[in-house]
């Protein structure tokens, strides 16, 4: 059997590397049905920070294939993607493309291998914020509507194909994949020292002031990036202005920043306010282990972020979600999780953040959060339609 997989921005590089690792296993294990697999890589994330990295730190193999498409429109970089892998696709006539998350690749890969009639699987299928001004909407909808097996990571995304129709037969309920990248490096992680990862990766020019001591006594960890959140003026001056108030408190607020975010706070004449703020700690982007290892310690999480929500479950941190809706809502409180959802006006925010203070951390474990996700994901595929 010959699979390719595709990655193309940064989330997607936490979920490949528990599946590669899957099919070297499997391979040792069998090395009479040996799966061939392609990695292939659209090149959307391609500086070092925001891509390489990755690969080198979570020990993923070096892409096969290396479509460089870079940035681009929504419409450029679905088009540049589809036209580039139809000839991947072509040359290597796979039985399977495995596409994982939301991003434009999915959806370009995914809709390049069904005009081949070559079998799609969907790895995290099912997610829904039930908001198509998403980007990422448009691709979870389009890519389970093409998908021949959908792999599932919990219960509420089962439900949701099933309500729109699915067949329970191209259903595979396995567990979130994520995790097993935060299982496989939580030890490699709990031994970075929070204050040394600060202070590397801290913004030179900026004047925050933090100590060994201040860490210790808790802070919270933010990130941001979202066009809903950064690319109006108004919306991410109110941000600004909450974040700016709440930076002259006690806690400290570590912000590892986006470079769309700071674009837009260059773009609106932020970012020298930020800047200025002595207990706001602007980083660069961080690496995987860098970032869990702030997780694993913060007192409160602020975020846009998917995957992030669902590392705080697993981790137990209080999360705050700056979105009016989640496609991952197995994270929040009401299903049993440690976060809330806030939006983007400031006094919604600091309801739930003033809450998120006082909660303390509570680890959720939703069914099949296991480490094992990559296991069955492969076992799915090597035994569709048996």
């Amino acid at each position: 059997m010959k699979i390719i997989s595709v990655v193309g921005a940064r989330p997607n590089f936490m979920k490949i590397a528990p599946f590669c690792h899957a099919i070297s296993a499997y391979n040792i294990l069998n090395p009479e049905r040996k799966v061939s697999h392609i990695l292939v890589h659209t090149g959307q994330h391609y500086d070092y920070r925001m891509s390489q990295s990755f690969f080198d730190l979570l020990n993923i193999p070096a892409p096969d294939i290396n479509l460089e498409i870079g940035s681009g429109s929504h419409a450029e970089q679905v088009g540049q993607t589809m036209i580039a892998f139809e000839k991947v696709l072509e040359k290597e006539l796979p039985d399977w493309v495995v596409v994982l998350g939301d991003v434009n690749a999915t959806l370009a890969c995914s809709v390049a291998a069904k005009k081949l009639h070559i079998k799609v699987c969907h790895i995290e299928a099912g997610l829904r914020s039930f908001d198509d001004r998403m980007p990422e909407e448009i691709n979870r909808l389009v890519t389970d509507r093409l998908s021949d097996l959908l792999l599932v990571p919990d219960v509420l995304s089962e439900k949701n194909l099933l309500a729109e129709g699915v067949a329970n037969h191209k259903i595979g309920f396995v567990g979130n994949i994520m995790v097993d990248t935060l299982e496989a490096n939580r030890q490699k992680a709990s031994e970075l020292n929070v204050y040394n990862v600060v202070s590397e990766n801290k913004r030179p020019e900026c004047e925050s002031v933090f100590t060994q001591d201040g860490l210790r006594s808790g802070y919270t960890f933010l990130t941001m990036h979202r066009p809903s959140n950064v690319d109006e003026k108004a919306i991410l001056t109110g941000i600004i202005d909450w974040l700016l108030q709440r930076a002259g408190s006690p806690v400290p607020i570590l912000w590892t920043l986006h470079p769309r975010t700071e674009k837009f706070l260059k773009q609106y004449d932020l970012w020298k306010k930020v800047c200025a703020a002595k207990n706001l700690v602007l980083m660069q982007p961080l690496s995987y282990h860098e970032l869990l290892a702030i997780n694993m310690h913060a007192k409160v999480a602020v975020t846009d972020s998917g995957g992030l929500q669902e590392e705080c479950s697993i981790l137990g941190t209080p999360f705050v979600t700056l979105r009016e809706n989640t496609e991952r809502p197995v994270t929040l409180r009401e299903h049993g999780g440690c976060g809330v959802l806030a939006g983007n006006d400031p006094s919604r925010i600091e309801a739930a953040y003033a809450d998120a203070l006082d909660a303390g951390r509570s680890p959720v474990r939703p069914p099949k959060w296991d480490g094992k996700t990559a296991e069955r994901c492969l076992a799915a595929i090597l035994n569709f339609g048996q």
